[in-house]
């Protein structure tokens, strides 16, 4: 029998960044989301977020890969968001995420980040967390147009 532990922190915000998530629907989304990962064999430990944007801690399987768990994640939530008519307009994430490997040590302090979010962006925007990300984990930016 294999035994893995791969904790993952992912990001993804709504296409455009566009404030959709409101809070009369939000919390929602959350429990849909760790419903849907229970049901998917997906070992989500948080999930929050704020208007444009979730961050998930999720541990691995053997079998799994971050791009299928983010696929179906983003997929079936946008899919219930859309069904449900929860925003005005068509409901989508972006194609891109982040994802960041967590060592077992820090699992308590990013769980309490990700459970802050919104205390947290009352003070900082996502543009400049994601800003703060690209510099903390020497991410690149590349632009589609790039050869």
């Amino acid at each position: 029998m294999s035994f893995v532990k791969i904790w993952v922190h992912l990001v993804f915000s709504i296409k455009d960044r566009e404030p959709l998530l409101q809070k009369d629907f939000r919390y929602d989304l959350y429990k849909h989301i760790a419903e849907n990962c229970r049901e998917k064999d997906i070992f989500l430990q948080a999930v929050n977020g704020y208007t444009d944007h979730i961050h998930c801690l999720i541990s691995l399987g053997k079998d799994q890969t971050i791009s299928k768990v983010t696929q179906l994640i983003k997929g079936e939530s946008s899919f219930w968001i859309n069904k449900n008519n929860l925003t005005s307009e068509r409901f989508s994430w972006q194609d891109d995420y982040f994802a960041v490997s967590v060592s077992e040590s820090q699992v308590p302090t990013v769980v309490g980040y990700i459970k802050n979010q919104e205390k947290h962006h009352s003070k900082k925007s996502f543009a400049d967390e994601v800003n703060e990300f690209m510099t903390r984990y020497r991410w690149k930016l590349i632009k589609d147009d790039q050869p």
